[in-house]
């Protein structure tokens, strides 16, 4: 677990970080700095969906996602614990719609990427946290941007990644043997398409819904083992 203790860390510091140096930020530079990691989080995200080997799989796991999502309310449910942390800190600078916001965007944004998936799986089944520790310095920097941008919010989805990860790496013995190269492959395409979503709520082109498409990234390797048989 020390990987994932040490992404939960950058996470906090990049967020005070930000934080410390928002208020002597004019606006016109947070909104700019707002639209620079949507427009890299659009690029994270084609870059990855590229990886996908079956459009098959992609299409089945979003369209099963969205239906899974949607009857959870994972958007709803997600948003509503933003909202209960707004309304906690509400005082610290930020209205509490904000501090939802920031919550549910970083949350999503650090936890949907292969190398949660993979450098979690690498940790929990070989000890190798070199891909979460890589991981750890770029969410240090996106945190940074992020809570100047966003507020206090991102500072809360710490809390998330730890318990993400650290719930991955616990679980790697027993998902290890469902995804193979094709199914990781697969999650990142789901995943992938998930972050592109993201990047276009950051510039204010969509308001989609991402948090109800998040079971497509479980549903893919599944489908991915289902072709695998015929």
């Amino acid at each position: 677990m020390i990987g994932v203790i040490v992404n939960t860390l950058t996470v906090i510091i990049g967020s005070l970080t930000g934080l410390i140096f928002r208020k002597g930020i004019p606006a016109r530079f947070t909104d700019a700095l707002m639209l620079g990691i949507g427009l890299c989080t659009i690029y994270i995200g084609i870059a990855g969906a590229l990886k996908g080997e079956n459009t098959l799989i992609l299409i089945g796991s979003i369209v099963l996602g969205a239906i899974a999502g949607t009857y959870l309310d994972a958007d709803g449910k997600l948003n509503s614990l933003g909202g209960y942390i707004g309304s906690r800190f509400k005082n610290a600078g930020d209205g509490a719609s904000r501090i939802a916001e920031g919550f549910v965007t970083a949350s999503l944004l650090f936890c949907m990427g292969a190398m949660t998936i993979v450098g979690s799986l690498n940790a929990g089944l070989t000890g190798d946290n070199t891909m979460i520790f890589t991981k750890s310095l770029l969410d240090l920097f996106s945190s940074a941007i992020l809570s100047a941008s966003l507020g206090i919010g991102v500072l809360f989805s710490a809390a998330f990644v730890f318990l993400f990860q650290g719930l991955i790496v616990l679980l790697a013995r027993f998902i290890a043997p469902l995804l193979t190269e094709s199914a990781i492959a697969e999650m990142t395409c789901a995943g992938s398409v998930l972050i592109i979503a993201l990047g276009l709520n950051l510039i204010g082109l969509t308001k989609i819904k991402v948090a109800d498409y998040l079971p497509a990234i479980i549903i893919a390797p599944v489908l991915c083992l289902i072709a695998s048989l015929f």
